[in-house]
């Protein structure tokens, strides 16, 4: 990815910026509209790679695009501004929210079906997973896939557990086979 060193580095320092601000939250929210707009819009992708649109015309734009978004967000794009770098600004954001939630304990749950969960099935969801990361926040997203047959996946994090009844057939296939 273009400038992840670099894009991390900023995200850093914004997350240093709006601790001492008190206004980490905020800037999280406008990092996720950033991310959200950047990757919804082609125009806009196109736009802040352009090397030939100047930077001016891109921190103006962005001013008014984003002029809903906090000081410290508007420092972002000045300091982008001035370094030339507007083609990592998603890759800014993206980082932001990662360093975001490492700083608010917040661990990201997938639960794999092949049908959606209901709120009862994801209330167990998340009480085990409270039983195996005790003392952290947890956000439980469902991704529906017909494909695993039954059971689910559960992704905690970087850590995978596999209880598919597509996943058991391939180890019993394997099994069988050799």
């Amino acid at each position: 990815m273009v400038g992840t060193r670099a894009a991390s580095r900023y995200a850093k320092a914004m997350l240093e910026i709006s601790k001492e601000r008190g206004n980490s939250d905020a800037i999280n929210s406008d990092m996720i509209f950033i991310s959200e707009a950047v990757s919804q819009s082609e125009d806009l992708k196109v736009f802040l790679g352009n090397p030939v649109v100047n930077d001016k015309a891109k921190y103006n734009a962005l001013l008014e695009v984003f002029a809903t978004t906090d000081q410290v967000t508007k420092e972002l794009f000045k300091l982008l501004n001035e370094n030339s770098r507007f083609d990592i600004l998603a890759a800014v954001a993206s980082e932001y929210q990662v360093q975001y939630e490492e700083f608010k304990g917040i661990v990201k749950v997938v639960v794999t079906t092949a049908i959606a969960m209901d709120q009862a099935m994801e209330t167990q969801v998340l009480a085990k997973v409270k039983e195996l990361e005790p003392g952290k926040q947890f956000v439980i997203s469902n991704i529906v896939d017909a494909s695993i047959i039954g059971g689910f996946i559960l992704k905690i994090g970087d850590k995978q557990f596999n209880a598919s009844i597509a996943n058991q057939l391939q180890v019993l296939k394997r099994t069988l086979t050799n």
